[in-house]
């Protein structure tokens, strides 16, 4: 019997071994089984693969696309401001009536108000007290100090936040040839080196004096040994020279002992610079284009030419021009100024002079001679004059408070005059030595300050240049205060007040250092009866 195939066994193999079609190829059509799952995922739109599908990509800037100005303030349309203005309407005629109702009893209490005086010595103050004087800063320039060169002169800027310093010698050496400094310190600059100036001009000359221009903080003005004026731009650091004088017939024969900015009544935006010598010139100057100082107008002192007053001995010089040596000019008049010369004499001066100096010069316009009185002398030559800036808007005829001067000397003395009399109202002896430098204070009709050659230490007996605070409110024969600037027998050479910072004043000594006071609130603040005190001051002697 034939063995049975199995289930998976084709028929032709399973009938024997024997068979002819046993082991025949044969191709068996494959089988193909669907996938529910595929089918069911094609449906949804679904793909699935092993690699990643295509990746979109966006790029985007960081900054926007458009960009807009808008300004701070808004530009109110007209009909906005017509509206506001429709919305605000006032009763005119019910504030009038209500005004003539009340008006008796308002006039009858302000003049109440103006007898009481339940407020007398009593002042507001929005400042933070400060009962001491400190020293803030002490400036040098290292170089000029190994020189041996002194601080001749100090001045702050219009900001009040620059100080400027001059390098010379006002003793003895040779001026005319010896190297000299101009240097400035920002006082208000982050991380201030007190031995390192913001910036440093280089002088052929010795400078004696220096002074800012009033409104633009970058001009300093300075006059020379040489007779020259130069003016420096301190935001130049390269080349520093905008004017100067030269050396012609115009200029200085003696060293400029004091420089002026003036307001120039022809064209606004332009100063004049004054000068003063002891060559007896006083000069005004003007700004060229290239660059040069042309002389505009002068004035001449001449001693035959000096009026004098009751008592005053006559001047020995004959015609020989007077040396003078400073200058302030008056806060009330622009025409009027007091000069100090050598001879010892203040003078009160005016440039409205039309007497031509008898003193010839090759000048290139006629120099006139402003003297009109002579006061009272010091016992040596005058160094310093300071005009008072306080004054009444109504001006007495007799006397007043704008009348009043201080001048100081060789005498160690400082006189306060009056110029309307010829004998001082005051003479104070401040020094055994000399007064270099006497100015009064911006904010204190009552006081002023003066830089003498010596002063006595409180701890031992040497000699040491002082600052001297007067008051007169606390003492009309002694300084309220002695600042102890410059040891060794040293000189204070020159004192600024600072009329925008008006704490701060600034001391220059002959050991080439710049001291930096903070005054104390005694110095600073006007008491409430201070204007009339001074005023007393000035009509008891003038009377």
């Amino acid at each position: 019997a034939a063995p049975r195939p199995l289930p998976w066994e084709p028929a032709e193999r399973a009938a024997g071994a024997g068979g002819a079609a046993m082991f025949a190829d044969r191709t068996a059509p494959g089988a193909d089984v669907e996938s529910v799952w595929r089918s069911a995922r094609s449906a949804r739109c679904e793909a699935k693969s092993c690699q990643t599908g295509k990746i979109s990509t966006v790029e985007t800037a960081v900054q926007s696309h458009t960009s807009q100005d808008a300004g701070v303030q808004t530009d109110q349309s007209k009909d906005a401001v017509q509206d506001f203005q429709q919305e605000v309407q006032v009763d005119y005629t019910g504030l009038l009536s209500f005004l003539q109702k009340v008006e008796d009893a308002v006039i009858k209490e302000l003049n109440k108000n103006w007898k009481s005086r339940a407020f007398d010595g009593f002042e507001v103050n929005w400042t933070d007290q400060n009962e001491t004087v400190l020293c803030l800063h002490t400036l040098s320039y290292p170089e000029a100090q190994d020189q041996n060169l002194q601080v001749t002169s100090v001045s702050w800027n219009a900001t009040g936040s620059v100080i400027a310093c001059s390098y010379g010698r006002l003793d003895g050496g040779d001026w005319s040839t010896e190297k000299s400094y101009v240097c400035t310190w920002n006082l208000d600059r982050r991380g201030l080196n007190p031995q390192r100036p913001d910036l440093v001009v280089d002088v052929p000359s010795s400078v004696m004096c220096l002074a800012f221009h009033p409104s633009q903080p970058s001009l300093v003005a300075g006059g020379l040994f040489s007779g020259e004026l130069v003016v420096w731009d301190t935001g130049r650091t390269e080349d520093p020279v905008v004017w100067r004088t030269g050396l012609t017939d115009d200029t200085h024969t003696d060293p400029v002992y004091q420089v002026n900015w003036l307001p120039d009544t022809q064209h606004r935006n332009q100063a004049r610079l004054l000068s003063v010598s002891t060559d007896g010139k006083i000069l005004v100057w003007r700004e060229e284009r290239d660059g040069r100082l042309a002389l505009a107008e002068g004035f001449a002192v001449v001693a035959q030419q000096i009026p004098r007053g009751t008592g005053l001995k006559k001047f020995a010089w004959g015609e020989a021009a007077v040396g003078v040596t400073s200058l302030s000019f008056s806060h009330f008049d622009p025409r009027m100024f007091v000069v100090g010369v050598e001879g010892g004499y203040s003078l009160k001066c005016s440039t409205a002079a039309e007497t031509l100096a008898l003193h010839r010069t090759g000048s290139s316009v006629p120099l006139r001679a402003p003297a009109e009185l002579a006061f009272s002398p010091h016992g040596g030559p005058v160094y310093s004059v300071s005009c008072s800036p306080f004054h009444r808007q109504v001006l007495q005829i007799n006397a007043g408070p704008a009348n009043l001067f201080l001048s100081c000397g060789t005498d160690g003395q400082a006189h306060l005059h009056s110029m309307l009399q010829t004998q001082p109202l005051v003479s104070l002896q401040l020094s055994k030595k000399y007064l270099f430098c006497v100015r009064w204070s911006p904010v204190r009709p009552l006081v002023f300050a003066a830089a003498s050659g010596e002063g006595n230490c409180n701890k031992c007996f040497c000699f040491v240049g002082d600052v001297h605070l007067f008051d007169f409110e606390k003492s009309s024969q002694k300084p309220a205060l002695s600042l102890k600037q410059a040891a060794g027998e040293r000189p204070v050479y020159c004192v600024e007040f600072n009329t925008k910072q008006t704490r701060l004043l600034a001391a220059g000594d002959a050991t080439g250092t710049v001291k930096v006071w903070q005054l104390s609130s005694d110095f600073t603040e006007q008491g409430p009866r201070e204007m009339s005190h001074l005023e007393q001051l000035a009509s008891e002697i003038t009377d």
